[in-house]
């Protein structure tokens, strides 16, 4: 791999984002075309600007013409992506990979999913294998994950449920910052802790919900980024890395750490030349689809040891105040996760956060944001990692 392929060679000049929340009066071209033209007016760009496009979707889409049709993109190429909960981040490695090149020099990125007029109670069952997918749920393969990983660092049940709560505590008080946020309030430790078990250890409060939503990114080369504002941001590197997806049917397997996660972050790192992610990374996002998530990327991304994450968050390590904020906007648990938007929506946190525009929340002269969207579960994971950073 070429380390530096990527590295300043792309900017992101204007994002937008929807509502997130249940958009009964919205449908996809609603969505969608709220959140381009927001992300067009931020750039300050028309539609004959652009000159490709990259689609991300999992459920709401099944080609490009899902953004042609609402935004009337007649004859242009468009990319339709799909990595799972990775989709939206995704698709903006794919199209920074068409600018870096010289192929195009403005493109538009956008990801959307409409999930709560589909029937579902929670995330659709994509997984038809027989034996993989027998007995499959996504908090159950969490609550396995959390069970080991406490046993194996000798933390204490209650100790470990009370480190998770802090990070649910933590993201809903964030989310009161965000207008855009599905949830935007409050919730107390003893409600976290005391609320209705879901796998155990997760409760309620541990888990995402199953929200609408769209983001929208335009990139440029970096050379003519300048034309359309002074504080644009850099793409500084991405890593990807799929596992074999046969955690549990592997003997030497251990649910106590994201071995594909660690990967991801590895890539991303080299690609944007940090080599001490802990002092260097200003801010984060990452996939809290469910707290115990948050809490083991904390260590799979290098921002704390193997078996000390519970530690550094008793500590507020990663609050608004805390030396690596995460999740500053709140994160899935208060926006919601529609799929493919998740991913542009924590690349939009990082860019308002890298320009100081992140309001109440922002964090304290950033220097380098690192988002991470992560479909899968323990066992089968599949991590997109983004590092974005200020203009030099």
């Amino acid at each position: 791999m070429r380390a530096d392929a990527i590295r300043d060679k792309v900017a992101i000049i204007g994002m937008g984002i929807t509502k997130f929340g249940e958009n009964w009066n919205k449908s996809v071209d609603d969505m969608l075309i709220d959140a381009v033209y927001e992300a067009y007016a931020d750039a300050g760009v028309e539609t004959k600007d652009i000159e490709a496009a990259w689609l991300g979707s999992v459920v709401s889409a099944f080609t490009g013409a899902t953004l042609a049709m609402p935004l009337k993109l007649k004859n242009m190429p468009i990319t339709r992506v799909e990595n799972a909960c990775g989709t939206g981040m995704d698709a903006l490695r794919n199209a920074c990979f068409g600018v870096a090149c010289g192929l195009y020099d403005i493109v538009l990125v956008a990801g959307v999913e409409k999930l709560k007029d589909s029937g579902y109670s929670g995330l659709p069952e994509f997984f038809d294998n027989p034996v993989y997918n027998l007995g499959l749920t996504a908090p159950g393969r969490w609550a396995l994950l959390a069970n080991k990983y406490f046993a194996k660092y000798g933390i204490k049940p209650e100790d470990g449920k009370r480190a998770l709560a802090k990070i649910a505590v933590k993201n809903h008080h964030n989310g009161t910052f965000s207008p855009k946020a599905h949830f935007q309030r409050e919730i107390t430790l003893e409600q976290a802790i005391n609320a209705p078990i879901i796998a155990w250890p997760l409760g309620l409060f541990d888990c995402c919900p199953t929200t609408d939503g769209a983001s929208a990114a335009i990139i440029c080369s970096a050379d003519i980024a300048k034309n359309f504002k002074d504080d644009y941001v850099l793409v500084k590197g991405f890593g990807v890395a799929l596992g074999t997806g046969w955690g549990k049917e592997d003997i030497d397997y251990q649910y106590d750490h994201l071995p594909e996660t660690q990967a991801a972050g590895r890539q991303a790192y080299e690609a944007a030349g940090i080599k001490n992610p802990r002092e260097e990374i200003s801010v984060a996002q990452v996939h809290d689809c469910f707290s115990i998530a948050e809490l083991t990327e904390y260590e799979a991304l290098g921002f704390c040891d193997q078996g000390r994450a519970v530690y550094e968050v008793e500590e507020g390590a990663f609050t608004l105040e805390g030396r690596l904020p995460a999740n500053t906007d709140g994160g899935l648990k208060a926006f919601g996760h529609p799929l493919a938007a998740s991913g542009l929506r924590m690349c939009n946190e990082l860019y308002l956060q890298l320009r100081g525009k992140a309001g109440p929340r922002q964090v304290k002269n950033p220097k380098f944001g690192l988002a991470m969207a992560q479909g899968g579960h323990p066992g089968y994971l599949m991590p997109v990692v983004t590092i974005l950073g200020c203009r030099d």
